[in-house]
């Protein structure tokens, strides 16, 4: 029964590609020919119109890559590690076990002495 499905999802996977990338059109197209005329005075757009659109901005724009998981914008990556370099090797320690606690190893909503860090931090170094 296994060795049929993993056979046969080979089969389904552009099914399901094509059916998600015509979902996304159709709702693209709605919301277009719904909004924007009204808004900004365009004329409205076909599906295939709106599936071009939607394919532009996807290679203008990403495909997903380089969202929250993978440390946000180029700014904000940059900031953090400005700030990590400037830490001793303890401070990176208390960091990390914060990070993980907050984000990696604790429940979700779980806030463990977050707002103490500066405090514990000064403790450590002292």
């Amino acid at each position: 029964m296994k060795q049929k499905f993993y056979k046969g999802r080979f089969i389904f996977i552009p099914f399901g590609v094509a059916a998600f990338l015509s979902l996304i059109s159709y709702v693209v197209m709605l919301l277009w020919n719904n909004l924007l005329p009204g808004i900004l005075h365009v004329g409205i757009i076909t599906f295939w119109q709106a599936m071009g659109i939607f394919i532009l901005c996807k290679i203008l724009f990403g495909f997903g890559k380089g969202g929250p998981r993978m440390g946000g914008a180029p700014w904000m990556r940059k900031r953090w590690e400005d700030k990590i370099k400037n830490m001793s090797p303890e401070e990176r320690e208390l960091f990390k076990e914060k990070m993980k606690q907050r984000c990696g190893g604790g429940r979700w909503g779980q806030k463990d002495n977050w707002g103490n860090f500066q405090s514990e931090n000064v403790r450590a170094t002292e």
